[in-house]
């Protein structure tokens, strides 16, 4: 089959539009990189750095609760990710391998739950840990965050245990194992990659969420760090060298842990979506 050449007016066409794609991408976050390192009386500054300075990261760290809230997003980051991996986990593979009474009912609750916008479930939920006395309480953020991880992981490690061939199943119970020492030692280690995509995906859930984040914790010692940004701009005053600092610390560490995980997403996510 003859392909057809492209025109050199379309190909500049494509080019062009492919560059200023890239330049309204990459502008926002180079912006707030650069706006971190200027001086306060020059945030709104349209001109590059010219007096080069640490102070906003030195003020950040020293002077406010962020370390504080690091650690609480670190606590709520960990806990959300690994009991919502491992939830999924098992969830999608009992979905995927056994057929039990409530199975559909499981699933359409599992994608119905991800129907509800956010905030309309901000009361009930906030009445709900009021009850039960997790206000304030990194326990009651990393529940509530896996409400809304484990609906959407589940699902799709359920789609990704469907391309695992039921023979190694069955291999592993001719073996003498269990149903979970089958999946433990058979199956999940062929998951990696959709377990790299749910983790993730837990991870960014946990640590870039603001809306629950500042409605269920309040004092500035309990604040994670997506609540705590809030404290740099508000009505009272904007300290916009000190939020354009914290936010760059920020997303270093969800830069490495994408870093690590990448090799994995686009894998994981096709395995997922091949075979329902």
């Amino acid at each position: 089959m003859q392909t057809r050449k492209r025109s050199p007016l379309a190909s500049f066409g494509l080019h062009t539009g492919l560059v200023l794609g890239t330049v309204v991408a990459l502008f926002p976050p180079l912006w707030l990189l650069v706006t971190s390192f200027k001086p306060k009386s020059e945030a709104f500054s349209t001109a590059l750095v010219k007096e080069f300075t640490l102070a906003n990261y030195t003020h950040v760290v020293q002077d406010t609760y962020f370390l504080t809230w690091f650690g609480n997003s670190l606590v709520v980051v960990l806990g959300t990710t690994l009991i919502g991996v491992f939830i999924a986990a098992t969830t999608g593979y009992a979905i995927s391998r056994f057929r039990f009474p409530g199975m559909r009912p499981l699933m359409w609750v599992l994608l119905i739950t991800q129907m509800f916008p956010m905030a309309v479930l901000i009361v009930p939920l906030y009445n709900t840990m009021a009850t039960l006395g997790l206000l304030n309480q990194p326990v009651g953020l990393i529940i509530t965050y896996l409400t809304i991880a484990v609906p959407f992981c589940a699902w799709m490690m359920k789609g990704f245990f469907d391309t695992i061939p039921i023979d190694i199943d069955e291999s592993g119970r001719v073996d003498g194992l269990t149903p979970f020492g089958t999946f433990w030692r058979l199956v999940l280690p062929l998951a990696k990659p959709g377990i790299a995509v749910t983790g993730f995906y837990s991870f960014v859930t946990a640590w870039a969420e603001v809306a629950y984040a500042t409605a269920f914790m309040t004092g500035e010692e309990n604040l994670t760090l997506a609540g705590g940004l809030q404290t740099f701009v508000n009505r009272y005053g904007s300290d916009w060298g000190s939020m354009t600092a914290a936010a760059v610390i920020i997303a270093v560490p969800a830069a490495v842990v994408f870093g690590f995980a990448q090799r994995h997403l686009v894998s994981g996510l096709t395995a997922g979506a091949t075979k329902s």
